[in-house]
């Protein structure tokens, strides 16, 4: 009979077998006593070799597990997708009253739960690494079920999309498990700056599973609460600026924003086609890697990812996951991306260790360099980032809206009018929607839009490309978020790895490797290697 995982209030764990011991012989003839002692010492033999081969298995707590134990709890027919699911189920319904990561969870989880199961009984060839695999989607991904996809707005609610999102059916092909959507800022911080980090309409205020009076930050707040939580395996966000990389970092999780074009957004809900993009959000850089894996490539319905397949390594990017990454790695430190921290004897402190841990792991730290203009870069206003982004939203949102088979809004301008109609529900009064306003009064991609293009062009060449060129870096390292601008307005890749815990402030803070467009086996091994030496991250107390 097989061993079945044991559940306890914390977690469940798979079992592990444990030998007997012989009883105690009896007295015998001698000649009896030299047949069973020949036999004793055969069955001996027999037991040492049986005891080598199946030694004990390890135990595996679901609670921070990765996706290789979970594959591995499947092989040794000690855990099943349904009782994974189950568990999950039973922490959101425990943990998010209070953290409001989740949105809604999938009414045929548990029937894709059994689906899997029964593959992978009747399936002799290896499955994909996230087969089985329960997934919470960021809601503004969408998918062709029961779910909604409504970016957090009650505006979209009842909407009904016409297919799954391009990642969607990737990781539907892969055998992933939808449990539900995550929580996120309303429009991805879109509508208005007012409302806080973490807070829609439908999904009400996230919260730091670290330290609920500190920055959950977003917008794909709810995919980094979750997986932070273990309230799911593994999470998939977006990110036009920062919306992966600040919320991985201030909740203790990995975030991959990819190249854009590495990941198709067609079924996303879009801010800028231009820099847009849908990635990871995972506990660990390889169970990130091993969604990455599933979602990048070319979709018919994305036009970037033709140009951008050209990126995609041949293997995949789960042979980048190398202790030592970092060997020979040259990377950059631009003192202005670590302002933010220069009177924090604590964070100082820190990434001093940091680079010390990252220069003994081999890498070369090419420090105290500038880019060209980062003042602008930084300021989304003077960037001209701002003024292309209303525009491009605009553009982009009416087109997703006119595809949806049905909805309650059909553009932009019907869905300021559904605010100013449910002004209750969606905190109209307190938070506004300047934001969208700004972006009716556009007229197309103008005069005043094609400049700003031209200038967001020319501080990439000038200022991040040439800093990369000029100085041969594989990478350049920033504290949290910082450099999130310089890796949006051109489209260029980043991951955020858990660095640390503030000693008084308590809350979690992230280091950002980022690269040129193409260059994520570089930063997957940077930050694998870096990841490994350090084992920063620990589970939430909230939790």
């Amino acid at each position: 009979m097989a061993k079945t995982p044991l559940i306890s209030s914390n977690s469940w764990v798979v079992g592990h077998w444990q030998s007997g011991t012989p009883k105690p012989l009896l007295p015998l003839s001698s000649m009896a006593n030299y047949l069973l002692l020949s036999f004793l010492l055969l069955i001996c033999i027999l037991s040492y070799g049986s005891e080598t081969l199946t030694a004990k298995r390890p135990k595996i707590t679901i609670e921070e597990a990765t996706v290789d134990d979970l594959q591995l709890a499947f092989k040794l027919n000690t855990l099943t997708s349904r009782q994974l699911v189950l568990f999950y189920l039973d922490k959101i319904q425990k943990l998010n009253k209070n953290l409001r990561a989740v949105i809604e969870v999938n009414p045929d989880a548990l029937s894709q739960a059994d689906i899997a199961d029964k593959q992978r009984r009747e399936c002799n060839h290896t499955m994909p690494k996230i087969h089985g695999i329960p997934i919470l989607l960021k809601d503004t991904i969408a998918t062709k079920d029961k779910l909604n996809t409504t970016a957090g707005s009650f505006a979209l609610l009842g909407s009904i999309v016409p297919r799954d999102a391009a990642v969607v059916s990737k990781l539907r092909r892969s055998g992933a498990i939808i449990l539900g959507k995550a929580s996120l800022s309303e429009w991805c911080h879109f509508r208005s700056f007012l409302a806080p980090s973490g807070w829609s309409a439908r999904g009400s205020q996230g919260m730091n599973p670290y330290n609920s009076s500190v920055e959950v930050c977003g917008s794909s707040s709810g995919p980094a609460i979750s997986v932070a939580a273990n309230m799911v395996s593994v999470t998939l966000g977006t990110e036009t600026d920062s919306s992966i990389i600040c919320p991985a970092s201030f909740n203790s999780v990995v975030g991959i924003k990819p190249t854009v074009g590495l990941t198709s957004r067609a079924g996303v809900i879009p801010i800028s086609p231009r820099q847009d993009t849908v990635g990871p959000i995972c506990r660990t850089v390889a169970d990130a890697v091993h969604v990455l894996d599933i979602i990048v490539g070319i979709d018919r319905n994305d036009n970037a990812t033709s140009e951008a397949s050209k990126y995609i390594p041949m293997g995949g990017y789960g042979q980048f996951l190398k202790h030592n990454g970092l060997k020979g790695k040259r990377l950059g430190i631009v003192n202005m991306l670590f302002d933010s921290i220069k009177d924090d004897a604590f964070l100082k402190q820190t990434f001093v260790q940091h680079f010390t841990t990252l220069r003994k792991q081999g890498a070369v730290l090419v420090d105290n360099l500038e880019i060209a203009n980062i003042e602008d870069v930084l300021d989304s206003h003077s960037s001209g980032e701002f003024d292309a982004m209303l525009a491009e939203f605009k553009i982009a949102l009416n087109e997703y809206l006119s595809d949806l088979v049905k909805s309650p809004v059909k553009s932009l301008r019907e869905v300021i009018e559904f605010n100013k109609n449910h002004s209750k529900v969606e905190k109209i009064n307190e938070y506004g929607q300047d934001v969208f306003k700004l972006a009716e009064k556009t007229n197309g991609m103008g005069p005043k839009e094609q400049e700003a293009l031209s200038n967001l062009k020319r501080l990439s060449k000038q200022g991040f490309k040439k800093l990369m060129t000029d100085h041969s870096l594989d990478a350049l390292v920033a504290y949290a978020n910082s450099a999130s601008s310089i890796l949006a307005i051109g489209g260029f890749p980043g991951i955020v790895v858990p660095a640390g815990y503030h000693n008084t402030k308590k809350y979690p803070f992230g280091i950002c490797f980022g690269g040129l467009k193409g260059s994520e086996p570089k930063l997957i091994e940077i930050a694998y290697a870096f990841e490994q030496a350090t084992k920063i991250r620990r589970k939430p107390p909230l939790a």
